[in-house]
C-alpha cells in the first residue's frame, strides 16, 4: 500500500460508527417516526372536527388565542401551512403581532401633553368671588386670587366662568 491509500483507509475507518452512535441514530429515527405518527393523528382529528362543524366560526378566548399565537409564531408560516389548523396561519401570526404590539404599547405610562388641570379649590374660589361680586371682571377676580396666594391668568378665570 502506498501512503495515499493508507490515509484513505484511515479516513474510512474514522467514519465507522461506534455501537452507542448506531444505537443513538436508531433511537432518534424511531422517535422521529413516532412524532410524525402523532402529528398525522392530530391533523386527522382536527380535520374531522372541522368537517363536523361545517361553516360555523370557532370562538376562542383570549387565552386560547394567546397560546396559539405564541406556539404558531415559533413554528413559522411555512410549517403552519403544512399542518391542519382551526384558523389560517395568517390569523395566528396576526394574533402574535397584536400581542407584541400590546406588550410594547405603554400607552398607560405616557404622560398627557396638555396643561395640568386647575385645582378644585381655585375653581371654587373663582365661582365664589364671581357670585359675591357680580361687578368684578376677570382681572379683579385674578387679583383677588393673587392676594389669597393663587397666581393664575385672567384668561383662566374667563375659561372657568
Amino acid at each position: 500500500m502506498t501512503s495515499t491509500s493508507t490515509t484513505a483507509v484511515g479516513y474510512f475507518m474514522s467514519f465507522v460508527l461506534q455501537p452507542w452512535q448506531l444505537l443513538f441514530a436508531i433511537l432518534s429515527g424511531w422517535i422521529h417516526h413516532r412524532q410524525q405518527q402523532i402529528i398525522e393523528f392530530q391533523n386527522d382529528q382536527i380535520q374531522s372536527l372541522l368537517k363536523q362543524m361545517g361553516k360555523k366560526r370557532i370562538i376562542l378566548t383570549d387565552d386560547q388565542r394567546r397560546v396559539l399565537a405564541v406556539k404558531g409564531k415559533a413554528l413559522g408560516r411555512k410549517t403552519l401551512r403544512e399542518l391542519t389548523t382551526i384558523v389560517t396561519p395568517g390569523t395566528i401570526l396576526r394574533w402574535h403581532r397584536e400581542l407584541v404590539a400590546k406588550k410594547w404599547d405603554h400607552s398607560e405610562k405616557r404622560k398627557s401633553v396638555s396643561r395640568p388641570r386647575i385645582r378644585q379649590v381655585i375653581v371654587d374660589l373663582i365661582l365664589r368671588f364671581a357670585q359675591e361680586n357680580p361687578s368684578w371682571g376677570y382681572d379683579q377676580i385674578q387679583g383677588a386670587l393673587a392676594n389669597v396666594g393663587y397666581h393664575i391668568s385672567d384668561t383662566t378665570v374667563g375659561n372657568v366662568l
